[in-house]
């Protein structure tokens, strides 16, 4: 009897968009793909280079002065104090913890085998759960969920501004649900910085930190994507077992990375005008597709416009705004069968390409 066969990664099945974007003078104009094309700041990249970071094994947890930096950078935009020593630790990136958590989870629990997660979402919170032999149940609402199902949870994944819709959620809502099952609640705040509605917000609320690890990333905060490097915080008890479990899998982001990212974390203008950046192609990118035919609404937060597609048929519609702008967008069901009737749009390429695809469409 096979084994696992893992399912084809989902954005290797843009082959076709692709080649039909590219019949388009100028190239593909990529915008399924959420990778920032922005520059880190000078500084963040001289880091790299440092000679002492690189001589040793760094520290699986996090270095003091990286932990200090995401500390600083909690308490200064959420106003939310977290003890570096005891609440907070590094990840190389947070996409390799989204997929490991439930593993490690169910070495802890084995009575549990459940992981509960957003219907409409990123796609590794569902594999993280097949990886660990879990079973994946999604969610629409919190009051979806079946009592069988909680009862059987190892974790809640939620996500605000979440991928791929950008809708805010009220994270103190899930916490509150969360502590009243006790099922610890995992919060993805990787877009916290791009907020178009209202304020930011963490699942650390105001500094009750008891069943919940908020989860932050480098890569879009601060365009250091292919540095793989972020942090999780929150409930000391939970932030001790996967700072020591992960320990002896050998996860540990590199030296280099982590001085870089204390130099990332302690700015804030450079994040400011990258939100600018964001602000800006997301409203540009609505009258791009408003010209091929497409109403996108603005999102609460993140960088996507997550469209309707006419009949309900994503990949219709992909073609479609491949063929008349050279653009290629995601289908929705890559984000789970609730949503195979949108797509995604990243805005993620520079101006002048966003331009070029306007251009195609007289916009």
């Amino acid at each position: 009897m096979p084994g696992f066969v893992p399912p084809p990664y989902p954005y290797e099945r843009l082959g076709e968009v692709i080649a039909i974007a590219d019949q388009h003078e100028g190239g593909a104009v990529d915008l399924s793909i959420g990778t920032p094309c922005d520059s880190a700041p000078p500084e963040v990249i001289a880091a790299l280079s440092t000679v002492d970071g690189a001589r040793g094994y760094p520290p699986s947890i996090g270095t003091p002065a990286f932990r200090g930096a995401a500390t600083r950078w909690i308490e200064r935009r959420f106003g939310v104090r977290v003890d570096s020593d005891t609440e907070l630790a590094a990840c190389v990136g947070t996409k390799e913890f989204v997929a490991s958590v439930p593993q490690y989870l169910r070495l802890r629990d084995p009575s549990r085998d459940t992981v509960l997660y957003p219907a409409i979402s990123y796609p590794t919170y569902e594999m993280g759960a097949i990886l660990a032999g879990c079973r994946p149940v999604p969610y629409r609402t919190l009051d979806d969920i079946r009592d069988e199902d909680a009862d059987r949870a190892l974790c809640i994944w939620t996500n605000s501004p979440a991928n791929p819709t950008g809708e805010l959620l009220d994270l103190d809502a899930v916490a509150r649900w969360g502590r009243e099952r006790d099922v610890p609640v995992f919060s993805d705040e990787c877009y916290a910085e791009f907020v178009w509605q209202g304020e930011r917000s963490t699942i650390l609320g105001g500094g009750d930190l008891d069943g919940v690890i908020a989860v932050h990333s480098l890569s879009k905060r601060d365009s250091f994507a292919g540095a793989r490097i972020g942090f999780y915080a929150g409930d000391a008890d939970l932030v001790h077992y996967l700072r020591e479990v992960r320990k002896h899998a050998g996860l540990m982001p590199p030296g280099p990375v982590q001085a870089a990212a204390v130099i990332a974390l302690d700015d804030d203008a450079h994040v400011e005008a990258q939100r600018a950046r964001y602000l800006f192609r997301l409203q540009r990118l609505q009258q791009v597709l408003k010209a091929a035919g497409y109403d996108a609404p603005l999102p609460g937060g993140a960088f996507y416009l997550w469209a309707a597609a006419p009949g309900g048929d994503a990949w219709a519609a992909a073609r479609d705004i491949a063929a008349k702008a050279g653009v290629v967008v995601s289908p929705g069901e890559f984000y789970g069968e609730a949503s195979a009737g949108f797509f995604r749009v990243a805005a993620v390429q520079p101006d002048e390409r966003i331009e070029l695809a306007a251009r195609r469409v007289g916009a």
